[in-house]
């Protein structure tokens, strides 16, 4: 399935596509996807349903979040191999775990600001997954089915200040709007295997990032197995699992976002987004 959020910023209704990839309107037959709202009962009790009994969503509406708020946001860095080279760093012989404030979640659709004092805001198309069950100390075999779907990121970031500020990444990470999520939660049948999923981002019309998940040094099993030996992960945990190649600070010369860049980004089976770029204020 793929379950969606529709409607104004704030007044964002449940919903899912149908055969046609026509949005029909789950209110009042589920709750909102947040929380229990994506436990793996509440995906299966929305399964039940027939598409066709549900009332249509006429015109275009805004597409919002596809989850509207998350218990925790969880990001894995430096976890494409390329990506690491293109940095210069070494590639982790374990995950890098850090956290991205809750307040980011934007539409995938929505305008991004540009934070106040910015000069080195950047891209990051990312694989991200929704937990749908509790889990803590799974193992790599079991770990996927705790997992409620996947959902495309723009893990959006500040260099200057996660890399030159000290301290911890979260500081670069969580300017609001910085993690616009969806257009879909894509249900993990869809998804025959999340290691194989090509996944790109252009900047300005021109392709900058263009890979595929199977670059990735740690596997989503491997990340979430991994994770449990540290922290109960919460049904509807949200986790960004790094991004490839092909960002602004890797080039040379650097490029960061101005006002007016656009950015389009997807992921193959979980849907497109597309961003432009304001100034603060």
């Amino acid at each position: 399935m793929k379950l969606l959020r529709f409607g104004n910023a704030g007044e964002e209704k449940p919903g899912m596509l149908d055969a046609e990839g026509r949005v029909r309107d789950l209110s009042g037959r589920c709750a909102d996807f947040n929380g229990a709202g994506v436990s793996l009962a509440a995906i299966e009790a929305i399964r039940a349903l027939d598409p066709s009994s549900l009332p249509l969503v006429e015109g275009a509406p805004r597409i919002g979040p596809c989850v509207a708020d998350t218990p925790n946001f969880w990001c894995i860095g430096l976890n494409y191999a390329r990506h690491a080279a293109e940095t210069g760093a070494k590639p982790p012989a374990e995950p890098i775990l850090f956290n991205k404030a809750t307040s980011t979640i934007a539409g995938p659709n929505d305008p991004v600001t540009i934070p106040k004092d910015s000069v080195k805001s950047d891209w990051e198309v990312e694989l991200g997954v929704v937990i749908g069950a509790p889990c803590s100390h799974v193992s790599e075999a079991d770990a996927l089915k705790h997992v409620a779907g996947y959902c495309v990121i723009n893990d959006l970031s500040e260099r200057e200040w996660q890399v030159e500020k000290g301290g911890q990444w979260v500081k670069g990470k969580s300017a609001p709007g910085f993690a616009p999520i969806g257009p879909w939660l894509v249900t993990t049948d869809e998804i025959a295997d999340p290691q194989n999923l090509p996944l790109w981002l252009e900047l300005n019309g021109r392709k900058v990032q263009d890979s595929s998940t199977s670059d990735m040094i740690f596997g989503v099993a491997h990340i979430v197995s991994y994770m449990s030996r540290f922290m109960t992960l919460r049904t509807g945990d949200v986790i960004a699992t790094g991004t490839p190649e092909g960002v602004g600070m890797g080039m040379k010369p650097q490029v960061f976002l101005k006002p007016g860049d656009t950015m389009k980004l997807g992921i193959a089976g979980l849907g497109e987004q597309m961003q432009v770029a304001k100034a603060f204020g």
